[in-house]
Order: structure tokens, then sequence, then C-alpha cells
């Protein structure tokens, strides 16, 4: 199959992959009554009395924006908003087939920081939730740092947190199938832009101490001069030791290799060089930074990257439909550390101990009890954080997702 031709053809066939579809029926004059005037007045004044109705009333409870500004699309750098806009709409596919969340693509044309924060938050009446994507580094942690305070609605960038979530709940598994514990495993990082810092973030939080980020400046270290103020944090906590170098020495002996870096440069050489049992994880996308049967000749036990056509696919398709899932089920204000760390152990809960392989750590992302265990663990972590406007048992969330997408 021709990638190119068969993704041209489908779009075109279809003007774009999507469409609004109405909930009800309007073919009689009383519906009409009932769906717009006159009897549309009433929603909207029960909205203005109480305006957490909305998202009851109105499509907005189940409704989330993914929002771009272009300026760093997959593998394809600063393409623009109009080009950017075939990956939205791609993304609001995933979050309807994978949790039955509705979804908008919005592309901006507002390169400027202060004026897509200021456009993305007079959306807040018309969502549940803003899924940032795409968005460059580093002004893509201003952006939604200032968002989250600004909004009182759940402000996620996926590229950064999506990619972590995902890539924790692959090293669980590996970690638990060799037989090492996070907390002492030697971690290097390549790669310390928006997806790398939040893994590192990530994996320092659910209690990695031995954890080492790599840019091509070399290793990350406290007092590092150069660094952005995410860097900065990050390098306050990991490399405690101050070891300096560059990816070739401080992947001699390190446990797990994680690359949120470039095509190839995980070469068999740094491989070959690792601990015994070693576990690879690279992400870059679309092409990783070495290729599952070069990892695998070269020594690495446990491969886990991005693709489809290689075991262990760590893929952020497991994460942010649940995680939307859960937040807007419980009319979530927020997405904290918590709801990831718990996103990320419910993913890799789902492969029992008994199960382990090396080619299967953690689960498919077309695994039906994804979405909702990953709901139900971001919803209970939701409700007892107060970060939840409703109360419901997370058990009747994740119920309800397994029925939502009819799996």
């Amino acid at each position: 199959m021709d990638i190119r031709e068969e993704a041209l053809k489908l779009r075109r066939k279809h003007q774009g992959l999507l469409a609004t579809c109405p909930k009800t029926t309007l073919t009689t004059r009383e519906e009409l009554s009932i769906i717009y005037t006159p009897g549309v007045a009433e929603p909207c004044k029960d909205i203005k009395a109480n305006p957490d109705l909305s998202f009851e009333l109105t499509c907005r409870g189940n409704m989330v924006a993914v929002v771009s500004d272009g300026t760093r699309v997959l593998g394809l750098g600063d393409i623009g908003p109009a080009a950017a806009m075939p990956v939205m709409e791609g993304k609001c596919i995933l979050f309807k087939v994978f949790a039955d969340v509705d979804a908008i693509p919005i592309c901006l044309d507002a390169k400027d920081p202060e004026k897509f924060i200021d456009t993305v938050q007079r959306l807040e009446p018309s969502f549940a939730g803003i899924n940032l994507e795409d968005i460059s580094s580093p002004k893509c942690y201003d952006i939604e740092d200032i968002l989250k305070e600004k909004m009182n609605i759940p402000v996620f960038h996926d590229d950064q947190h999506g990619t972590a979530v995902a890539a924790l709940a692959t090293l669980i598994g590996a970690l638990r199938l060799v037989k090492k514990d996070l907390a002492t495993a030697r971690i290097v990082v390549n790669g310390a832009g928006a997806a790398g810092t939040a893994i590192g973030r990530l994996l320092v939080n659910a209690g990695a101490k031995n954890l080492v980020m790599v840019d091509m400046q070399g290793a990350l270290y406290d007092g590092m001069p150069g660094l952005n103020r995410i860097q900065e944090q990050l390098a306050k906590t990991t490399n405690l030791a101050k070891r300096m170098g560059n990816l070739v020495e401080l992947a001699k002996g390190a446990d797990v290799l994680i690359g949120v870096s470039g095509p190839g440069l995980f070469t068999q050489e740094i491989i070959g060089s690792m601990a015994k049992d070693s576990i690879v994880l690279p992400m870059a996308n679309p092409v990783p930074e070495v290729m599952y049967a070069e990892a695998i000749e070269a020594g690495a036990r446990i491969y886990g990257s991005g693709r489809s056509d290689a075991p262990n696919q760590t893929n952020n398709v497991t994460v942010f439909p649940g995680i939307f899932r859960g937040a807007l089920d419980v009319r979530a204000r927020r997405i904290t550390e918590e709801m990831k760390l718990a996103a990320a152990y419910a993913i890799a809960g789902l492969v029992p101990e008994k199960d382990l392989r090396d080619d299967f750590v953690v689960v498919d992302v077309f695994d039906p009890r994804v979405a909702p265990a990953v709901a139900a663990a971001v919803a209970k972590i939701a409700i007892e954080t107060d970060v939840a406007r409703i109360k419901v048992d997370p058990e009747e969330v994740r119920a309800r997702a397994a029925a939502r997408i009819g799996r």
C-alpha cells in the first residue's frame, strides 16, 4: 500500500474526516420548537442561573478542543496552522473512537504566545477541556502553564504529558519483567525538549532517583548554563551526581535508554554498552532512534517505540482518550501530576505479571480495556484531590466508558 496515495485518497473522498452529527431527530414542527425556538430559551435561562449546567444541557460536557498553531507538527516542523489541520482532525477521530469524546480541531494563526493564550482562554464557555498539540518548545511550556492557571477546565499538552505517561507505562512493565526497580535503575533520557522533559519530570515523580537527561550539549546538571526554565527545574532533581559527558559515555552501564530526540542516534555501540537486560525505548517520530531488529541485535532485551510494526508500541493513543474521558465524567477543573501517574499505572496494570514477555510489556493500543481503565483511575484521583466538580463512582466511570465505546 502506498501510504501517501491512500492518505490523500481517503481525505479527498470525504472532504476531510470529520462531520457534525445531531443526537436527536428533527422531522416535525414540535421537535423544531423543542430544539430551537421557543424551547431553546429554557436551557439558556437555567445555564444563566447556574453556568455549570452547560456541562449537562449542551454538547460542551463531552467536547474537547484540539488546538495547535502548527509550529511543531510531527516530524514536519513549522508547517503552519492550515497544514497542521489534518493532524488535529486525525486526533479528534482518535478521541471519538477510543473514548467517545467529541473533539473539534482548531488551528490558530497565532504564533505569538500571548495571542494564542488569549484566543484559547476565550474558548472556555464552549468546551470541557483543551488538548494542546504540536506547539514548538519552549513556548509550549508557558502557554500550557498560563492557560492552566487562567482556565477552569483541563488543559493538557499531549506532546508532553501523553508521551510521558505512555513511556512510564511501558517502563513499569519492562522493569517488572527484568526484576529491576524504578528507584534504583540507571535511566538515561536522550532529548530535553517538550516530550523529554515531561518524561523526566514524570519519572522523578514516580520515584526514579538515578536519572540523567541528555541534550545536544551533553548531560543536564544543576547550574548548567543555557537551560530554559523547565530544564533548569529538572536539572535540580536529576543527575544528582553531576555526571558529565555525551550520550555514548552516559549510556555505558545504563539499565534504561529512552529517546525523544532524532532518528538513528542510538547506535549498536551505545546499546551494546548498556547493562544486562537493557530496556530501550526510542520514541522519536516517525523514525525512532533505532529500529527494532538493530536494537535486539545490539543486545537490548526489551524494545518499545511509537511504531505499530514493532512490539511494545509506546503510543499516547493509550493515554489521552482515557485521561479526558475520566476528567470529563467528573467535570474536572484540571489534569494534575497525580492523575497522570494514575493513568500510567492503570495502563501498566493491564498486563498481569504472568503474561509479561520481552515482546509484551505493555497493552496494545486497541485493547478495549485501556480507555475505561485510565478513565476510572483518573476520575478516582480527581475526586480524591478535589479537582472534580462532581463525584462519580470510578467503577461506574469504567463501565460507562466501556459501554460508550462499545468494547
